[in-house]
């Protein structure tokens, strides 16, 4: 476990470090002189980015573990932000977000998947996930205002200039203090429910069985339909609420309604009882609740914007552990970096999908209508992804799992 505290830690500083810069981004690219267009590109790219890093990530973490995988992800993307406080054009911001959304794409896998190895158990796991989710969300509810707050104070040059060196001083303390934990398939299988009568030959049989078919059970691809959403419809939030942004003044409020998103999330996540009940049923229920949101949104329903957004985050806590439980559930308990990457994959294909839908069709339509369809779609599909997995002999997830 003391592997998970301080990946936890190093977890927290990171995604501190990156999430403060969501406010701050686009007003940054406006005073290059970036129109809303070219700025619905800039994210677009950074997130398709990610697919080179995520593939390599997926089959490189399975075979050299995560530790190295970590390290360069944050002590590039800390070079990059070095650079990035230079910037004098458009393109060249462009550029750099390119790169920084490739080196980035080896964080989530790498840190997940180390993680998933530290317990065979699925109820630990969960609670694992559950960690990592209030780490990343403790820190998104104060990055962004402190982010809003730190350029307000000294100026986007040397806030990038800072977050920078952040990032890469905690590269350096990951190097020394995270370990790598190997993959133990056969560990895995032994965690199975095991009749009261099974001996300890049956026992050896079951783990050699397993090492000679090395066979892993697949995960269906119909599930990975609810992150490209999920990650579209957040995509199109991250791009819709800096252009808010006019002023000072203004960026300080947008840091703030980020913090209420992520404020809305840590609620979700802090109700650990919701980890004893269905990964399927809080992934549905969840992506359906978020759907409607995003619709009142669009529609202008007479409630507070802020206590829409409070939802938006509470309906992402809820699906966020859900969907690692899931994925971890019908993997089978193996090739976690595979089965990970193949998940950030998916967040990388609707974030581009998002914010460059959002740029170039908010003249026409809100972009939150789109946000709803595209959530609306994968909760019609999921009812299809149990009826396979219920069918195909990888597990019920209409029942409990406490």
């Amino acid at each position: 476990m003391k592997t998970a505290i301080w990946l936890y830690l190093f977890l927290f500083v990171a995604f501190f470090d990156l999430h403060a810069q969501y406010p701050i981004l686009t007003p940054f690219a406006v005073s290059l002189g970036a129109a809303p267009s070219f700025i619905g590109l800039m994210m677009g790219l950074y997130s398709i980015t990610h697919l080179p890093g995520n593939v390599i990530a997926g089959y490189g973490v399975d075979r050299f573990g995560s530790r190295l995988f970590i390290v360069f992800s944050l002590a590039a993307a800390g070079v990059i932000l070095l650079l990035q406080s230079r910037v004098t054009d458009p393109w060249q911001l462009l550029t750099l977000r390119s790169i920084s959304g490739f080196v980035l794409a080896f964080l989530s896998p790498a840190c997940m998947s180390l993680l998933a190895r530290i317990t065979s158990d699925r109820v630990k796991q969960g609670k694992l996930m559950a960690g990592n989710g209030l780490m990343h969300t403790v820190a998104s509810v104060i990055s962004p205002a402190a982010g809003a707050y730190l350029v307000a104070q000294i100026g986007f040059t040397t806030a990038f200039f800072v977050l920078g060196w952040i990032l890469i001083v905690t590269a350096v303390c990951a190097l020394f203090f995270i370990r790598d934990i190997p993959a133990t398939p056969q560990a895995a299988e032994l965690s199975q429910p095991l009749s009261a009568h099974m001996n300890a030959h049956q026992l050896g049989m079951r783990g050699k069985t397993l090492k000679e078919t090395e066979k892993a059970p697949s995960v269906p691809w119909l599930i990975y339909l609810l992150p490209v959403a999920m990650s579209c419809a957040q995509g199109i939030l991250s791009f819709e609420l800096p252009l808010m942004a006019t002023s000072k003044e203004a960026m300080m409020t947008t840091g703030l309604l980020f913090s209420v998103v992520s404020l809305g999330a840590l609620l979700t996540l802090s109700m650990l009882f919701l980890n004893k009940l269905s990964p399927f049923l809080r992934s549905l229920w969840g992506a359906f609740m978020l759907a409607i949101t995003y619709f009142a949104i669009a529609a202008g329903v007479p409630v507070s914007f802020m206590i829409l957004l409070f939802v938006v985050g509470m309906c992402k806590g809820v699906i966020f552990t859900a969907l690692s439980s899931l994925l971890i559930e019908s993997s089978g308990g193996t090739r976690y970096g595979r089965t990970f990457s193949f998940l950030s994959i998916a967040f990388s294909v609707g974030a581009f999908m998002g914010p460059m839908l959002a740029g170039q069709l908010r003249n026409y339509i809100s972009p939150y209508y789109i946000a709803f369809l595209s959530l609306m779609i994968a909760v019609s599909v999921l009812p299809f992804y149990a009826y396979t997995t219920r069918t195909g002999g990888t597990g019920a997830h209409f029942s409990r799992t406490g």
